[in-house]
């Protein structure tokens, strides 16, 4: 869901399915994309984007445009970030990394962009609080729906540690 194109989504609950639409689209991309699966689970639909946003990896996701905001976060992207569902939304995704690692974002960003997705991300996020940690193992990838549609970029990654 792109944030210039679709009003704000409400925080991922059973009352709009956590979000599942946006959920399959993450890990149909992440599929196509690299050949793996994100999450293996027999669950489907709700709950299977229930299950995603309970997970003990972190995912995110950005719209699209040309300062796009966050869209998605797990619940332990949230926490990882110390941020609500309402903050998080109107976040810009460049504002997780601090000022001095943009560049090196950036950089990242900008082969997966060029080349569909890109992994082994390592990087120094910042949270809410100012609370300092790495991000290892990163997985990043480009979302595009089943008919090419481009709706912006999502990652996971597995491991963290805080400085």
């Amino acid at each position: 869901m792109s944030a210039s194109a679709a009003a704000a989504p409400a925080a991922p609950d059973a009352g709009n399915r956590w979000l599942a639409a946006h959920v399959e689209r993450l890990l149909d991309s992440h599929l196509r994309l690299t050949g793996r699966t994100l999450y293996a689970g027999p669950e489907t639909g709700a709950a299977l984007a229930r299950a995603v946003f309970e997970a003990d990896f972190a995912l995110l996701s950005h719209g699209t445009g040309e300062d796009p905001l966050f869209d998605y976060a797990n619940r332990t992207a949230l926490g990882l970030f110390e941020l609500d569902w309402a903050t998080l939304i109107a976040t810009p995704s460049r504002a997780s990394a601090e000022s001095g690692n943009q560049q090196a974002r950036e950089r990242f960003m900008r082969e997966v962009r060029e080349r569909g997705y890109a992994e082994g991300y390592r990087g120094v996020r910042i949270a809410a609080s100012g609370r300092r940690f790495v991000i290892e193992d990163v997985t990043v990838w480009n979302i595009v729906d089943t008919n090419g549609r481009y709706h912006g970029q999502a990652a996971a990654f597995p491991r963290w540690h805080y400085l």
